[in-house]
Formats: C-alpha cells, structure tokens, sequence
C-alpha cells in the first residue's frame, strides 16, 4: 500500500507538540475506523470526518464547509448526542481527569485538538492526529459505552483555560459512529 504524508496532519501534529513524524497506510481489510457527519444548530451539513485507528493513535480526516470564517475551537466531547445547542455532547473527552488545553501544564484533555482556521470561502480539510488515543480499547476509548462526538466551537480554544479554553458555543457537532 502506498503510504500518506499529509503535510495538514504534519501542521496539526507539529501545533499539538507532537515529536515524530508518522506514516499513516491506507485503511485495510478490518482496521478499525469510525465517521461523523458534522451539522450546524440550523440542521445544515458543513461536512464530514472519518477517524481511523493507526499504531499512533486516533487520525481524524475531515472536509468541512459553510463555517463562518475565523479561529473555531475544534474538540472530541465525551457523549454522542448532538442535541441543539450541542450541550448534550457533554464535556470533552477525559477520561484520565486531566486539565484542559495544550499549553496547561496540568492538562491536556484526550479531547482538546488543535484550533481549526477557516478561510472566507468556509472550507477547510483538516487531518489531526489524537496521539495514544484508541477508537475502542485502552485507557481512553473514544467509542466507549456513551460514544463521543466532534464539535466545533464560535471561537477560538486558548489552550489553557480549564475546563472549555473558553471557546464560546457551540456551532456544529456531529456523533462518532462505527
């Protein structure tokens, strides 16, 4: 299989601290992967995004559109329900009690991910790798018995402030399925 080097996913890697380079193969026969499709609170699509199990960890690939240009906080939430406003996808994912942010000495949450900047046309392609993270198994499964979703926010995460990075609401979100 001829393997991917994203540069996106080098960016996003590199803004998460991230210390290596990964190599990521073209899904195989009974790799595990999951999807989200991303709405806003009017009910309107604004994109796809599959996650895809690697020896690394979680590598989230999504094509996203119609999102109001700017910094947008981008983040894995705890529960899969995408109730408007959102609020029903619970808090992030942290099932090892962290802080919240990148930049928290404390921190970070398994589901704080690098900041998404949209362009004026409202589309951006995004790949992020969630390092140590598992789709089912391990210490902090994202699939596990409530599920998770992805949502992103009105604002930009200031990858500190515990427990949201004060990143305003909710503007889309979509459920993490098999």
């Amino acid at each position: 299989m001829k393997p991917i080097l994203s540069i996106a996913a080098l960016l996003a890697c590199a803004a998460a601290g991230c210390t290596r380079v990964v190599r990521v193969q073209e899904p195989g026969p009974g790799q595990q992967s999951a999807r989200a499709e991303l709405h806003n609170v009017a009910g309107q699509s604004v994109g796809v995004a599959t996650l895809r199990q690697t020896p690394h960890g979680v590598l989230i690939s999504a094509q996203l559109s119609n999102l109001p240009p700017g910094t947008h906080a981008f983040h894995i939430h705890a529960v899969g329900l995408c109730q408007t406003p959102f609020t029903t996808a619970g808090p992030h994912l942290n099932p090892l009690n962290r802080q919240h942010g990148m930049d928290n000495p404390a921190g970070m949450h398994e589901g704080d991910l690098p900041n998404l900047y949209v362009p004026e046309s409202g589309s951006v392609r995004i790949d992020v790798l969630v390092s140590d993270a598992s789709l089912m198994s391990g210490t902090s499964p994202i699939l596990d018995a409530d599920g998770a979703a992805l949502v992103i926010h009105a604002g930009a995460d200031d990858y500190y402030t515990d427990p949201a990075g004060n990143a305003g609401s909710r503007i889309a979100c979509g459920v993490i399925s098999r």
